[in-house]
């Protein structure tokens, strides 16, 4: 049962990051961020909120390793904490992120709690 919800993070892992990887003006307005006369936001979120997590999804069914599946809960502890701080600091749209900020906690404790 472990590793068949170890799998669904590493999917929904996946899936997130396919969106920045492949959509990346999609995930942006998503995500309320605002273009800009560059595209290196494209880049970055092609980078940092794509191809890091296909990867490392792709790279926890891969090898199959409980470590692999801790350091997505890993991930997503550093996500959902960066949305705390957010909330304090930045005061963004608080629905948006208790969604994406619960998401992210979910995936955390699992992966941590089930691979630790």
């Amino acid at each position: 049962m472990i590793e068949l919800f170890n799998i669904l993070a590493a999917v929904l892992t996946i899936g997130f990051g396919l969106f920045g990887f492949l959509a990346p003006r999609y995930t942006a307005a998503a995500l309320d961020l605002a273009p800009t006369q560059s595209t290196m936001g494209l880049s970055e979120m092609r980078a940092s909120v794509g191809g890091l997590f296909v990867f490392l999804g792709l790279a926890a069914i891969w090898l199959g390793d409980p470590m692999l599946y801790a350091a997505i809960g890993f991930a997503f502890t550093g996500a959902a904490l960066g949305r705390v701080m957010s909330l304090v600091f930045d005061k963004p749209p608080v629905k948006k992120v208790l969604v994406f900020g619960g998401i992210e906690a979910a995936l955390a404790v699992w992966c941590l709690a089930a691979n630790l």
